[in-house]
């Protein structure tokens, strides 16, 4: 592990950060969205595609037995790095959203029944609220939602209202993809265990932010998309608790999830390939293993460091620049800026952001409970990364200083 945080070394793992965009050099502040992938990880896809390439788990040839080795040693290093207990519990998916989508339709298809209730928080993507919805109106249950307050923070005081004996399950994210707001998972896990429910955990944000042990954490489920997490995309990871996993129905009937079949009765394989029904992208799951294996050589002490002080100089300039409001204020947020400009709007500061070389992401952001909470119909979001310096902020500052200029 790296003692030393060197930002141009890093940067010169991601060449797309030189590529220019109108005539100037790309300012890539999107990355809540989609990370920028180094090297290792594109050159590892691209050995794999050119050398490995052969279906897994049903082949008898040298190819396939090595890809199979390959894909199961991904799956190692990803049950390490959130600090799974083993590896059955770590299933590979599409996304965090079909992660969520699994846990919704499975877990809920054996233990959520009419009149019980399920508890999200006002801060959460369409991804960690629309399935619970489709949960509760297929089970006749309540879909019940924690409170944010003005500063972006959960109002956790609300909790024991909210979460009784009747609560299956809370679904909360671990860091807001619009607010930056790192809810107090402990709190919140301590109390749905109190009364028997599970919680999911949506770790988009958090696990790219700090990063997560889950086993520490003692959540019941935990998602995340690995391109993110500065791997590729249409790849994902669900991690469950053994014994929830082993009780819940397959999610998706195919190849690869069945012991036997007959017309009479289908037996299923063993977790985890009870969850991951046809061909799985064994391409990604092993870019995804590059990728944490990149992250695992920097101190994460020293990337924690980096992002935070780049957020905190973006938050003093931005706010010195009259008629900004900003989205989520709290003390521990991760290094997202979501904000607006009185009399602008914010697709136009994009816009212009775009026109600058600055690649900002405008819109509800997949948040509309949280756009409406704020009374907006979208921001402007600008999200750091490892790989963001201090030139990429001040370029940024310059940028939104000239869309004022040209707005108002």
């Amino acid at each position: 592990m790296s003692n030393m945080f060197e930002i141009e070394k890093i940067r010169a793992q991601f060449p797309i950060l030189e590529r220019e965009v109108y005539g100037k050099r790309l300012i890539y502040l999107d990355s809540a969205a989609t990370a920028q992938k180094p090297l290792c990880v594109v050159k590892k896809m691209e050995e794999l595609l050119l050398n490995d390439n052969a279906n897994i788990h049903r082949g008898v040839h040298l190819l396939s037995e090595e890809m199979t080795a390959k894909y199961e040693e991904a799956r190692e290093v990803v049950r390490s790095f959130i600090g799974a207990e083993s590896r059955e519990e770590v299933v590979f998916t599409s996304g965090a959203t079909m992660s969520l989508n699994l846990v919704a339709s499975s877990y809920c298809e054996k233990f959520l029944h009419e009149g019980d209730n399920v508890v999200v928080s006002h801060i959460e993507h369409h991804s960690n609220i629309v399935p619970w919805q489709l949960a509760t109106e297929r089970k006749g249950a309540e879909l019940r939602v924690i409170p944010v307050a003005d500063n972006g923070e959960l109002e956790l005081g609300t909790l024991d209202a909210l979460i009784n004996e009747r609560t299956k399950v809370v679904a909360v994210t671990q860091a807001s993809n619009t607010l930056g707001t790192r809810p107090d998972l402990a709190k919140i896990i301590a109390k749905a265990h109190s009364v028997g429910a599970v919680v999911v955990v949506d770790g988009c944000q958090g696990v790219v932010h700090g990063g997560v042990d889950v086993k520490a954490l003692d959540c019941d489920f935990y998602a995340f998309s690995g391109h993110k997490l500065y791997g590729p995309t249409g790849i994902g990871v669900l991690y469950g608790k053994r014994e929830l996993l082993d009780k819940m129905p397959p999610y998706m009937g195919g190849g690869d999830m069945v012991d036997k079949v007959t017309f009479a009765k289908t037996t299923y394989a063993s977790l985890p390939l009870k969850f991951e029904a046809g061909t799985s992208n064994f391409i990604g799951a092993v870019g995804l293993a590059e990728a944490i294996k990149f992250l695992q050589q920097l101190s994460a002490e020293e990337v924690e460091k980096h992002e935070k002080e780049l957020l905190d100089y973006a938050t003093a300039e931005l706010q010195k620049i009259e008629g900004v409001r900003i989205y989520g204020t709290t003390a521990d947020k991760s290094p997202i800026i979501s904000f607006n400009v009185e009399g602008c709007d914010h697709y136009d500061i994009g816009m212009i952001l775009d026109k600058q070389g600055v690649a900002v992401r405008t819109g509800h952001h997949c948040a509309e409970p949280v756009m409406a909470r704020y009374g907006t119909n979208g921001v402007v979001r600008a999200s750091i990364a490892l790989y963001t310096n201090k030139e990429d902020i001040e370029m940024f500052i310059k940028a939104v200083k000239r869309a004022v200029s040209m707005l108002k």
